[in-house]
């Protein structure tokens, strides 16, 4: 039984916005936070992949919730990457097409000159997208006033943790602690996720989890090819010329990988880009640039590179090695079938991995077909 964003209490010009960008009928996360979040003053935790709309699912309570005649900072998300901030920040943006007293959010991040957005700042601001590293920088030079947010969310934390920003997110935590509420968006839930909870959010916190093996879309079919080392650039190869008008994104697990791929297929004649992390940000930009107005067909990318790439009509991803984590295998397949369209999901793997593939198959409750 399905519901809509009205019935959830969302208001008739935000529903509007929504419809306008296809968004129509809640997800899992939606359908369980938004009514929540928009009634209860409280601290909160969402356990759900990425992919499973958990922007809308934060962002709706928070654009409710500010007053836009009031001149000051009301609301903080904290996200791991450059590209998170500005996807949250341009659906914030979207989303408020419709309603009464301009909402200001502003996106602040390095890679860019830190001058320009303390000059940013400076206009009436009411929600902050923020990486935590460009934050504490503004934090320290007096720049960013955060005395009276009454929201701070942690989205991606688990992947904020293991990008080298624990210290960090603390600070944030201790320096806007007072009367605002936190809510920590995860997909998974280790140890150091646990003890933030602990340490800074209610212990009545309310908790929902969407389980993982309703997160993997079913619009997805996943198939798996045995291969050897030798081997493996030739199969990607024969993969990609069955498939001339197709476009998609192909994994490598480390960044030297990835490189090393992208010269090779390049050579074979793919027009083909790559996303890693050592790239300075300007030539990251140029890249996503690219892949987006589809004057580059396929894209390489490792895991952490990859995360806030939303790009629509992608036909398939490829796994050029499976990733480090299961978890990240949710995150990669995610990039195809995106809004209700069909795609595949192809892992090249060498025999000693097939233990692998059974594996994602008990977690993630889906069927691989081998090809």
């Amino acid at each position: 039984m399905s519901t809509t964003f009205s019935a959830l209490g969302v208001r008739k010009d935000f529903v509007k916005g929504l419809k306008e960008l296809g968004i129509k009928t809640p997800t899992e996360i939606q359908e369980r936070t938004i009514p929540y979040l928009l009634n209860e003053r409280t601290d909160f935790i969402g356990l759900a992949q990425t992919g499973t709309g958990k922007t809308a699912a934060f962002g709706l309570p928070i654009l409710h919730q500010i007053k836009p005649n009031s001149n000051t900072i009301q609301a903080l998300i904290l996200s791991p990457t450059r590209e998170l901030v500005q996807q949250i920040k341009k659906q914030l943006f979207k989303f408020t097409k419709y309603v009464d007293g301009k909402i200001f959010v502003e996106g602040v991040y390095g890679g860019e000159k830190i001058e320009r957005q303390i000059k940013n700042l400076q206009r009436p601001t009411h929600i902050v997208v923020a990486t935590p590293g460009r934050l504490i920088d503004l934090i320290e030079r007096g720049e960013i006033d955060l005395k009276n947010i009454k929201t701070l969310v942690l989205d991606e934390a688990d992947e904020m943790l293991s990008m080298g920003f624990k210290l960090a997110i603390n600070r944030i935590l201790k320096y806007t602690s007072g009367e605002r509420n936190t809510w920590l968006f995860s997909a998974t839930m280790p140890e150091e996720i646990k003890k933030i909870i602990k340490n800074y959010m209610n212990v009545n916190a309310k908790r929902v989890e969407i389980n993982p093996s309703s997160v993997v879309n079913q619009n997805i079919t996943h198939f798996y090819s045995l291969t050897t080392l030798n081997e493996k650039l030739d199969a990607v190869v024969s993969f990609l010329e069955k498939r001339p008008d197709e476009r998609g994104i192909i994994f490598a697990r480390t960044k030297a990988g990835a490189r090393k791929l992208n010269e090779e297929l390049q050579k074979e004649g793919f027009s083909i880009g790559v996303l890693e992390g050592d790239m300075k940000q300007i030539e990251r930009d140029k890249v996503m640039r690219a892949f987006k107005n589809e004057s580059l067909q396929y894209l390489i990318a490792t895991d952490v590179a990859a995360r806030g790439i939303d790009v629509q009509n992608l036909n398939f991803v490829i796994h050029y090695q499976l990733p480090e984590q299961l978890a990240y295998y949710t995150h990669r397949s995610g990039r195809t079938a995106r809004a209700g369209k069909k795609g595949i999901s192809q892992a090249f793997i060498l025999p000693k991995e097939l233990e692998q593939i059974h594996q994602l198959e008990k977690n993630l409750n889906i069927k691989f077909i081998k090809k």
